[in-house]
């Protein structure tokens, strides 16, 4: 009798799948739990001491952080946490020529909070 070689391939998918299926579960099971973190409204990121309060602590964690780093003092982006809030929504409304701040990243409204929040901080 001959071996097939396709047989290991076989199990491995049918493996992978139910593997998906349980994970799957798993998640629904606990749906409840990750849509009450998702409302407590703070969100820390890894390495970094900045947390989300209110409107522009969220969009602080999800747009400003990646570059200027999880304190704000720096990373690829410069420290933030020695700036105006005039200045801070100058930059997010009209951009700084030549560097990833384009002009309209955020309206004048999400960038004041964003301004507010980062002064709150200092």
């Amino acid at each position: 009798m001959k071996n097939n070689p396709i047989i290991p391939y076989i199990l491995i998918m049918a493996f992978g799948i139910g593997l998906i299926f349980f994970m799957s579960l798993e998640g629904v099971g606990n749906k409840e739990e990750i849509a009450q973190h998702g409302e407590e409204g703070t969100t820390e990121e890894e390495g970094g001491g900045a947390t989300a309060e209110g409107a522009g602590g969220e969009q602080l964690v999800s747009t400003c952080i990646g570059c200027h780093g999880g304190d704000l003092t720096g990373g690829m982006g410069p420290s933030l946490v020695d700036k105006d809030a005039e200045h801070i929504v100058d930059v997010l409304v009209n951009g700084i020529e030549g560097t990833p701040m384009t002009p309209g990243m955020k309206t004048p409204e999400e960038a004041q909070a964003i301004a507010d929040y980062i002064t709150s901080l200092q």
